[in-house]
């Protein structure tokens, strides 16, 4: 009877994860969609911009039109869809919470989406025209003629602000992680030296192979990993708190009760 309990309860959740990934790719189908729309004025503002001055794109397929307009509605989508996912994610787990950390993780959400524009215009206003100018300036030193592709020029482009972007996001998920006492600030610490190994190799790899870029990138990628510890421990301290005030109120109505 007990098994049988279990069973219907991991296919109750499995039901319930199915039910939450259909809502995240309807949103998302149907931010694709939205995206078509405001793909043609992207497209136009993206080519339009100093970084992209003096390239004279090349379509080399017939598809290549296409495909970008579906990378930018793909990119607008999951703008639109990240917070929803967020929040998809807590409905998920937030029965397993007690109500004040479901109040506590929900507050999180809405931030998902200021973190992601940021990193979006850090990525693209900062760290892509250090690498356009990086290849550009070795092509030149090369003396090979510059004749790219769109298709090539914007997977450079979303090669590079796509992962930054996601990047960005790191303090606000060792939050939520942590006010769903997954982690805290006490192992992020430990940890610290293997998560500066891990950030370092990311921004090695994101960026054009020299110095000054890897420099320019890593440093915001560690100081957002300080930022979410500090953050973490106060999100920590908060719990601790809760928890002494609850237990403070358990023992008076205990105490309470004997006395009566």
């Amino acid at each position: 009877m007990t098994q049988q309990n279990e069973e219907m309860t991991i296919t109750e959740h499995l039901s319930e994860l199915r039910k939450r990934l259909i809502y995240v790719l309807s949103i998302f189908v149907l931010g694709l969609v939205a995206g078509f729309f405001v793909a043609d004025p992207v497209y136009r503002y993206l080519t339009k911009a100093e970084s992209a001055q003096g390239f004279v794109l090349h379509a080399f397929s017939f598809w290549d039109g296409i495909g970008i307009y579906m990378k930018i509605a793909g990119l607008f989508s999951l703008i639109i869809t990240l917070p929803f996912t967020v929040f998809q994610i807590w409905k998920f787990v937030s029965p397993g919470l007690r109500p004040r950390e479901r109040k506590a993780s929900l507050k999180y959400v809405p931030y998902v989406f200021l973190l992601f524009l940021i990193g979006v215009a850090f990525s693209y206003y900062v760290v892509f025209p250090m690498a356009l100018a990086f290849t550009t300036a070795i092509t030149e030193k090369m003396g090979l003629v510059e004749t790219y592709g769109m298709k090539q020029y914007f997977s450079f482009l979303f090669g590079i602000v796509l992962p930054v972007s996601l990047l960005f996001e790191l303090p606000l998920l060792i939050m939520f992680l942590t006010g769903l006492r997954i982690l805290n600030p006490i192992r992020l610490r430990k940890m610290r030296r293997v998560a500066y190994f891990v950030l370092i190799i990311i921004s090695v790899v994101i960026t054009p192979p020299d110095f000054i870029s890897d420099i320019l990138v890593m440093i915001p990628l560690l100081l957002l990993y300080e930022i979410s510890v500090f953050l973490s421990a106060i999100v920590y301290r908060k719990q601790h708190a809760a928890d002494a005030e609850i237990e403070s109120r358990y023992v008076r109505a205990e105490d309470e009760k004997h006395a009566g």
